[in-house]
């Protein structure tokens, strides 16, 4: 496929909705009209990438109303890049055409061409910041992958771990009293590491898969 395949069922699908469509007018892969309306521009490339983003942006600052297409190069790719994509777009201001290859007609706007107008995640952020405050120190190095990250709940829980590891067996009002870990008896019960095991009723120590897994990191988190 050629970015020149995509141009005939662009301007077939603009046609349809009574736009006059013309090709390669100055630097823009095809320019829209439709009586006194705004233009509209349409930019083409074979595959969604950061050159393609760059050529739309480059038209917004002589259009509002800015496409981008691109042709559907395999259902699997499509869903797994769509929602990124369509974000993208979107914070940008851009429209979105996506042009099937194995059925010459279809495209499908998937996006019109607006202002930017972010909807913030409020539960999203809280839980952010929340970890954030309850986080000690930075113990974490950005960037990287396939590591272990050190959260705010595993610290309290090495903290629990070091607490029973130098007491014994211990009750968990107890724990929370010596960590300053006020949901301490809700983190014991819930074990989410395997760490813990229950004595008796509200009576935790500290099993064997917890005294190998913390041995090393209780003395560097407390």
């Amino acid at each position: 496929m050629r970015e020149a395949d995509l141009y005939a069922p662009v301007k077939a699908h603009l046609e349809a909705q009574g736009y006059e469509v013309k090709a390669e007018i100055g630097d823009c892969d095809l320019l829209a009209r439709r009586g006194g309306e705004p233009p509209v521009v349409v930019e083409l490339k074979l595959t969604f990438s950061l050159a393609l983003v760059m050529q739309g942006v480059a038209r917004q600052a002589m259009f509002d109303h800015v496409y981008l297409a691109v042709p559907v190069s395999s259902e699997r790719g499509w869903k797994l890049r769509y929602r990124d994509i369509v974000r993208l777009c979107r914070r940008l201001g851009l429209g979105l055409l996506a042009v099937k290859p194995g059925d010459p007609g279809a495209v499908e706007a998937h996006l019109d061409p607006g202002p930017y107008a972010p909807r913030r995640n409020a539960a999203k952020v809280g839980r952010l910041i929340r970890e954030f405050d309850r986080r000690e120190g930075d113990p974490n190095t950005g960037g990287t992958t396939g590591v272990r990250r050190m959260t705010a709940y595993r610290q309290e829980a090495l903290r629990c771990a070091a607490h029973l590891a130098d007491h014994g067996p211990s009750k968990a009002a107890e724990v929370a009293a010596a960590t300053g870990i006020a949901h301490a008896a809700r983190m014991l019960r819930a074990d989410h590491y395997g760490w813990f095991e229950r004595v008796e009723r509200g009576i935790y120590r500290l099993g064997p898969r917890g005294r190998a897994e913390t041995a090393d990191a209780t003395a560097t988190s407390t």
